[in-house]
């Protein structure tokens, strides 16, 4: 048990991962079994968190379930860019432990004074970035130091959230959750926009192409990242519709025009790259689909969760999936049912968005078929990973 819990507990994506994997069946399995009640006829009224059940699930997924997978990538990641030690036993297990109490905290909310959830709820994320702060000053790139400011409107959209549910302000909850979500997918637009081209670059190469590789174009990349960092302060500044629109729609325009480039077709063989392209195509649709909302030309709950289905849920079980296979020292190939796991999750967010849009006859069932693709999806991830997991790196 004692080598068990050190091997969890050596390298930070080994229970962050494992946490983030649970907690996706965990937490949408309550909200599908709440959902399936209401669908027949129930009603559940007593629940042990303060906020209404579907603040509870939309903070939960963008705080707690991204923010799992959030840490166990950066605490990982940075310490090859920067050829600095990996974080300690003890600094994953305080921080783990962080994210945890953050979750039982908001789950006992309607228990607890909301000051006191907020600050326990409030404190894994400004942990995780004063680690990384200290290792990426010992190389402090432009490209990687942005992480840190991203991680700060994350951290801002939930301390807005909180306020409100404190009632220090009387609009925190929407603009806070806008921020949260649009915060991590425009880390996506940056990370996911780095590694898909590499990775599949790789792959190519090891196997012997040598021309029509994928190609990023620096302008693309700029105005892709720029607008997509720029989106979410819009809507917590309640910048007019028109500009929101506009940037939303380019910022989905450029995400696909990046994606392009990128040769996604080659990968249709290889489950663990193609599940990239298709997180950052979701990314691309639901930034499109965002703009078109605040027209009033589609539904922007449809559109948010593309958003954060397809492209946070896609993309973060891409990552971590390849990411645990390459720290264990295991080949770099999907297990064949990680590819069944990733197309789930897209099916998901299509379902859970045409639910938004096709009317009340298909709204419950819709969100009932989404919830169970996506337990689905992570229930293969977990049984397939924790093997990976629990196994000492040799």
């Amino acid at each position: 048990m004692i080598t068990l819990l050190r091997t969890l507990f050596g390298e930070s994506f080994r229970i962050f991962f494992l946490a983030a994997g649970l907690f996706a069946v965990v937490s949408i399995g309550l909200w599908t079994v709440w959902l399936g009640v209401h669908a027949a006829g129930g009603i559940v009224t007593d629940m042990p968190f303060a906020a209404a059940p579907h603040l509870w699930h939309a903070h939960e997924m963008i705080f707690g379930y991204a923010g799992a997978a959030l840490g166990g990538f950066f605490l990982t990641a940075v310490p090859s860019w920067t050829g600095t030690k990996e974080a300690r036993r003890f600094f994953i297990l305080t921080a783990s432990g962080l994210w945890l109490a953050g979750r039982l905290a908001v789950w006992w909310s309607g228990t607890i004074d909301p000051l006191i959830v907020a600050a326990i709820d409030l404190a894994f994320l400004p942990l995780l970035a004063s680690k990384i702060a200290t290792q990426l000053y010992r190389r402090p790139k432009p490209q990687n130091l942005l992480f840190l400011l991203l991680l700060v409107l994350v951290w801002s959209g939930n301390l807005l959230v909180h306020l409100e549910w404190a009632g220090l302000i009387d609009n925190g909850v929407w603009p806070g959750l806008r921020l949260g979500l649009l915060g991590v997918t425009a880390m996506i637009a940056v990370l996911g926009g780095r590694v898909t081209p590499a990775f599949t670059r790789n792959a190519m190469t090891r196997a012997g192409i040598e021309h029509g590789l994928p190609r990023s174009y620096r302008v693309l990349e700029v105005i892709g990242i720029a607008t997509a960092i720029l989106l979410p302060l819009l809507f917590v500044f309640d910048a007019p519709e028109i500009a929101i629109s506009a940037v939303a729609l380019l910022t989905g325009a450029c995400q696909f025009a990046r994606l392009s480039g990128w040769r996604s077709t080659w990968t249709f063989s290889q489950p663990i790259i193609w599940s990239l392209h298709l997180g950052f195509a979701m990314l691309a649709a639901g930034y499109l689909a965002l703009g078109f909302a605040t027209l009033d030309l589609f539904s922007e709950v449809a559109a948010l969760h593309i958003l954060g289905i397809g492209a946070v849920g896609g993309m973060t079980l891409a990552v971590m999936s390849r990411a645990i296979l390459g720290h264990t020292g295991n080949p770099l190939i999907a297990p064949r049912p990680m590819a069944l796991a990733y197309g789930l999750v897209a099916a998901a967010a299509i379902v859970r968005a045409t639910g938004s849009i096709a009317g009340l006859d298909w709204y419950n069932l819709a969100m009932l078929i989404s919830g169970g693709l996506w337990i689905a999806a992570f229930v293969l991830f977990v049984a397939v990973y924790l093997p990976f997991i629990l196994e000492p790196h040799a």
